[in-house]
């Protein structure tokens, strides 16, 4: 018992920093890190008190870092999205994140865009039903069409689903025609949900719930 707590001591110490950048939702990944090989040397019988305190303490820490209520947590890397309440998960959603494309303006210009979904703490910032697309420039050029003067001719609707919850600088976790493409790393930054998933995560949510991304 004492190795196994020792296993889990280590494994949470190294993952302290990563956890203090970017937000204590990363909890979810601590339990599978009690597996890791860390290699512990044994301990003498005088120690265990000593050593058993330390886990207390550093469980206590790491307990006092697990946001408090109602949030979410995307993984960009598995693509998926976790509505937790605490330490429960409410629900667990395959989505679609940044590809990860850079896409370079033609004709010598010096204009580039990263389709990366942004990492960190972010909130709900909008809860929007039968969201409408205002298309940006690149949208456009990445289709190999000309970019239009007036506002009306950016406007797409249908293409983000019925709900939209906003997170700050356009980016937004949203309903998708592609549901065949979920799971994979495919879209300009947003993050895309089905349709039952996401219905359930924004009638869930309210504004200011905290979203956590890695």
């Amino acid at each position: 018992m004492v190795i196994k707590r020792l296993l889990l001591a280590a494994a949470a110490l190294a993952a302290l920093g990563f956890l203090a950048v970017f937000g204590a939702s990363y909890f979810i990944g601590l339990k599978a890190a009690s597996a890791w090989p860390v290699r512990i040397p044994p301990i003498a019988e005088k120690d265990v008190a000593k050593v058993e305190k330390n886990v207390q303490q550093i469980e206590k820490r790491l307990a006092g870092m697990l946001p408090k209520g109602l949030y979410i947590v995307i993984d960009t890397a598995a693509n998926r999205l976790y509505l937790k309440n605490g330490e429960q998960v409410l629900r667990e959603a395959v989505v679609s994140c940044g590809s990860g494309v850079v896409l370079e303006e033609p004709g010598g210009k010096k204009r580039s865009w990263v389709f990366d979904t942004p990492r960190g703490e972010f909130s709900v910032k909008n809860k929007i039903t039968n969201p409408y697309w205002v298309k940006p420039d690149w949208a456009f050029i990445e289709e190999g069409e000309k970019i239009p003067r007036g506002m009306e001719d950016r406007i797409e609707a249908g293409t983000l689903g019925d709900y939209a919850l906003g997170f700050g600088q356009g980016f937004f976790i949203h309903g998708t025609l592609y549901t065949r493409l979920l799971g994979r790393n495919v879209t300009h930054g947003c993050v895309r949900v089905g349709d039952e998933d996401l219905k359930f995560v924004f009638k869930s949510v309210s504004v200011g719930t905290k979203i956590y991304i890695y």
